[in-house]
């Protein structure tokens, strides 16, 4: 990797795309046709039809098999990728979908425990399945649902529980563009949200034969034995990093992680998985070589493959299985470059990329628009695109202290490349940026590659002997560096981690800049990268709103001269809390200059007024008055002005406005911009 990002004394070669398509580099861009088809399919405003999906795809098969001998293959190839992954979303949801729950239900209940989400000492949030009555309650038809529980008695995946429960629709977007729980939800199964109110037991254990339950039961067991040992952020993440659970990393730590660009490393992913997987295999292929007999006999190097390739696997199992998109990714690459060096092939290839992204979007084609996805893809594509390159060859034998500068030198620019190549992607989702990522990087993985994740893999193999307690301690002490790392960055770093607002359009241009990185094989390939920021700096840039509106809460928040403030609701709510967050500001308990009586509210600013109408009583006063009227009642067809009322809450979710003063009038922006598809929930 040092020699990877130095030029050679060449020309700049010279672009040439015909040659490009000729040396098989299309196969590469088939993973970004599945996600143009992906993207294309979850932004139609209606559902297609099945007849329609099927006959393109016959079309298309038939032409394949007849240009299997010209040309046009490759073209013809790609194109078949783009409606592969049009297509994917409707068959997942046919096979994997779920009626979606319209209106809350009441009931005593008993279900099936399927996945244990999280743990904590005050509640666990879980996913059961089979929902049924145990009274004359309502039945609800829907497939799975996600439930918070208390903290006992112990579950597993296969009991069965039964308690009074309430569940509710899955909420949408909280912002426009912002994560959308009724999408993934809905191809995962889940048709609701809801909680145990009462009488809550356990009233049958799993069978004893099932793989999941004897899977959750040992990653349970794993994480016991850390908290008996550690305590605090050191246990937190040592469960998070061994058993890939989360759940009790507090707000504190997790915002030092982030903002020192460490929190990829509580997550389990390509770095975790490489140093477990790699150690087994330099261990393997070191001892056996140490034998003569079996060095000369024995094919030394494909048996430490094959024992790399069973490492990854358990420990993808012990992070979460399926479930853990960045591990399962890691994993399958994993799996790629071992059996390259099975099979006596170059292991670290774009192709092998291509190939594990095509695998996780068959799997879960939904995981696409998630942010863990879009990040490992992007670092991974360009750690391995730089690693392409053409780079000079290492020159003589290299003493100690070059080898020790190598080192670092590979870690700073590894850092640098994943960063920069995620850097996009993580202010979209987090609106975060790391500006001293790579110094964090250079400081810490150090500890992580030969304390932290060393002793963590002795600790579980000692632990059926029941002595990992010394080898726990030693991670923990390499966790509390780690941490201290993480501060003394975040402290360097801040003011610096905020970011501008970026659109959908911005991830577009990325993901066109990075099908242009992966594709072309030359320094060329910079191109894509470089085209891209500009594109993003002139369309990809989001406006702050003057007013947001919470569809399920009473919030309202307007800016004035003074910034933002509620005109309804509570600070500390969760809307309010995210708003916040995402548009990096305080929001005021309330605007300066606001009146209320009992029908309402009224807020002004130099260009605007907007009413809050509580009672209907208030809309013959305000009607044609204001320049926004906002009801959570249904308003009469003769209000005047621009009108945002209880229907429209209940079929867009929350709303986001902007003063356009040229047209004297707000664009507004629905989080929900339809109800037509089969992952959202019609209002009753």
């Amino acid at each position: 990797m040092p020699h990877a990002i130095a030029l050679k004394p060449l020309a700049f070669p010279k672009l040439d795309l015909a040659d490009v398509v000729t040396s098989r580099r299309m196969f590469v861009l088939l993973p970004f046709g599945m996600i143009a088809g992906l993207i294309a399919y979850a932004g139609l405003p209606f559902e297609p039809e099945g007849w329609a999906l099927a006959a393109v795809a016959t079309t298309l098969l038939i032409a394949i098999l007849g240009l299997q001998t010209t040309s046009l293959l490759a073209v013809c190839s790609l194109l078949s990728s783009i409606w592969l992954g049009f297509c994917l979303l409707p068959l997942h949801g046919l096979w994997f979908g779920t009626t979606m729950m319209a209106r809350p239900a009441f009931g005593y209940y008993e279900a099936r425990v399927e996945e244990i989400i999280s743990a904590t000492d005050e509640a666990r949030r879980i996913v059961v399945s089979g929902i049924t009555p145990v009274t004359d309650d309502r039945p609800v038809l829907i497939a799975k649902a996600r439930l918070v529980v208390p903290p006992n008695p112990p579950l597993a995946p296969g009991d069965f529980i039964r308690g009074q429960m309430r569940l509710a629709p899955v909420p949408g977007p909280i912002l426009p563009g912002a994560f959308d729980s009724q999408f993934h939800a809905y191809f995962a199964g889940i048709g609701a949200y809801g909680n145990v109110t009462g009488d809550f037991s356990r009233v049958a254990e799993g069978g004893a034969l099932d793989a999941t339950r004897a899977v959750e039961g040992l990653r349970m067991a794993i994480g016991s034995r850390i908290d008996a040992v550690l305590d605090g952020s050191s246990a937190a993440i040592g469960r998070a990093m061994v058993v890939g659970d989360q759940s009790l990393i507090d707000d504190e730590t997790r915002e030092v992680m982030a903002a020192s660009g460490l929190a990829h490393i509580y997550s389990i992913s390509g770095l975790h998985l490489s140093i477990v997987a790699g150690g087994m295999f330099f261990l393997l292929r070191l001892g056996l070589a140490s034998l003569p007999g079996v060095a000369s006999r024995w094919p030394v190097k494909k048996i430490a493959a094959i024992g790399g390739i069973i490492a990854a696997m358990a420990y993808l199992l012990l992070a979460g299985g399926l479930a853990n998109v960045p591990a399962l990714r890691s994993t399958i690459m994993l799996g790629l470059i071992f059996g390259a060096v099975i099979a006596g092939r170059r292991a670290l290839t774009m192709r092998n990329v291509a190939i594990a992204a095509l695998a996780i979007i068959l799997i879960d084609p939904a995981s696409v628009f998630r942010a863990s996805f879009q990040l490992s893809f992007a670092a991974v594509v360009a750690l391995i695109g730089i690693y392409e390159i053409p780079r000079r060859a290492p020159e003589g034998e290299r003493t100690w202290g070059r080898r020790l500068w190598d080192t670092v030198w590979a870690t700073a620019a590894t850092s640098f490349i994943a960063g920069t190549a995620t850097l996009l992607f993580s202010a979209y989702h987090f609106q975060q940026t790391a500006p001293l990522g790579v110094l964090g990087n250079v400081l810490v993985l150090p500890v992580v590659s030969l304390v932290i994740m060393p002793f963590a893999v002795l600790s579980v193999l000692a632990m059926p002997f029941g002595m990992e307690a010394p080898f726990i301690r030693v991670m923990g002490w390499g966790i509390d560096r780690m941490v201290d790392g993480a501060t003394l960055v975040a402290g360097w770093s801040e003011g610096w981690t905020g970011n501008p607002l970026l659109t959908s359009s911005a991830l577009l241009i990325g993901l066109g800049a990075l099908a242009w990185f992966a594709f072309v094989n030359s320094w060329w390939r910079l191109a894509g990268p470089i085209v891209a920021l500009p594109l993003i700096l002139l369309v990809g840039l989001d406006q702050r709103p003057d007013i947001l509106i919470a569809d399920t809460t009473q919030a309202v928040a307007m800016r004035t001269d003074a910034g933002m403030g509620l005109i309804s609701g509570k600070v500390g709510s969760f809307a309010v809390d995210v708003w916040g967050e995402h548009y990096q500001e305080v929001i005021a308990a309330e605007v300066p200059g606001m009146r209320c009586d009992e029908l309402g509210c009224i807020a002004q600013t130099s260009q605007f007024s907007v009413a809050i109408v509580r009672n209907a009583a208030a809309f013959a006063e305000d009607c044609g008055r204001h320049d926004l009227i906002i009801a959570r009642v249904r308003a009469p067809n003769t209000c005047a002005g621009q009108v945002i009322d209880a229907d429209d809450l209940a079929s867009g979710g929350v709303h986001w406005l902007r003063w356009d003063e040229t047209a004297a009038r707000f664009e507004i922006r629905a989080a929900i911009p339809n109800l037509t598809r089969p992952w959202r929930v019609s209002p009753r």
